[in-house]
C-alpha cells in the first residue's frame, strides 16, 4: 500500500516506536525524514528501502511531500527472508526501477482479481525477498550495530519489545543488560536523540491508542494490561503524552 495510507488514522502509526507481527519493507521514492530502526534514529531520502523484520521496534517521520509504497510479508511467508533489520540507499537506476516495477506486479495481482492472484502475488513478495538479498550484498547496511552505544540499545530495543506490557521500568531493563540506567540512557539519547524512558514511553502509549482505536478493551483493562499501577496514572499519562485523556481519544477515533 502507499506509505502515506499508513498514517490514516493519525500520524502516531506510524512515527510512535513500534513492531508489527509480520516483516514488512519501506520504499520511499520521494521525501526525505528520520526513521529510528532497532534503536537507531537516521535520516531516509529517496531511494531508501528500509527492511523491517516482525517484532522489531521501529517508527518513522512522514511529511506530505512523502511517497513510497509498504509492502506486507504476511504472518508466515513461505520464502525466506533477511534475518536483521536493513536500510539500504539505492543510488543505481536499474534497482530502484527494479523494485518498483517487483511492487507494482504484485498490487495488480492483488487488486485485478483474476484466477491465482494471491498466489501470483505469492511469487511476485519472494522475488522482492531475493531483490533484498542481492542489494543487501552489495549496499552498505546502516543498520549494522559496529559500536557498542548501538549493540547496547539494540538489545535494550529488543527487550523493551518483548517486556513493555510488564511496568518495568528503565532500572529493570537496566540491570538485565548489565549496565546502569544512566548509561544505558546516555547511549539510547546517543543513538535514536531520546531517552531510555521516552523509548519506553513511546512504545507503551503507541499499543494503548492502538487498543483505544481498534478495540473496545475498558480502559481500566487496557491499562492494566500494559503495566500501568492504577487507571488513573494511566489516564495521567496519556494526556500528558497526547493532550486527550484515553475516553476522548477513542471518542475522536
Amino acid at each position: 500500500m502507499p506509505i502515506a495510507r499508513l498514517a490514516q488514522g493519525g500520524r502516531w502509526r506510524v512515527e510512535a516506536l513500534r513492531a508489527l507481527p509480520e516483516a514488512c519493507l519501506l520504499w520511499f521514492t520521494r521525501g526525505q525524514g528520520r526513521v529510528t530502526l532497532d534503536g537507531v534514529t537516521r535520516g531516509y531520502g529517496p531511494h531508501n528501502a528500509i527492511f523491517v523484520p516482525a517484532g522489531v521496534i521501529h517508527g518513522f517521520e512522514i511529511a506530505p511531500q512523502t511517497i513510497g509504497f509498504a509492502v506486507f510479508f504476511g504472518f508466515n511467508s513461505p520464502d525466506p527472508l533477511p534475518g536483521k533489520a536493513l536500510h539500504l540507499r539505492v543510488r543505481d537506476a536499474a534497482p530502484q526501477v527494479e523494485l518498483s516495477a517487483l511492487i507494482e506486479a504484485a498490487s495488480r495481482e492483488l487488486d485485478g482479481g483474476r484466477p491465482g492472484a494471491a498466489r501470483a502475488a505469492r511469487f511476485q513478495l519472494g522475488l522482492i525477498g531475493v531483490w533484498l538479498e542481492r542489494q543487501a550484498a552489495v549496499q552498505p547496511n546502516e543498520v549494522e550495530a559496529n559500536d557498542a552505544a548501538r549493540r547496547l540499545v539494540a538489545r535494550y530495543s529488543a527487550l523493551l519489545e518483548r517486556d513493555f506490557r510488564t511496568g518495568q521500568g528503565v532500572g529493570d531493563y537496566a540491570a538485565k543488560l548489565g549496565v546502569t540506567a544512566t548509561h544505558l540512557t546516555r547511549s539510547c539519547r546517543a543513538t535514536s536523540g531520546r531517552a531510555a524512558l521516552e523509548m519506553l514511553h513511546d512504545r507503551r502509549l503507541y499499543e494503548a491508542r492502538r487498543l483505544l482505536s481498534e478495540t473496545a478493551t475498558p480502559v481500566q483493562e487496557i491499562a492494566a494490561g500494559l503495566g500501568f499501577s492504577s487507571a488513573a496514572y494511566f489516564t495521567r499519562a496519556f494526556h500528558a503524552a497526547t493532550g486527550k485523556t484515553p475516553s476522548d481519544f477513542r471518542r475522536a477515533g
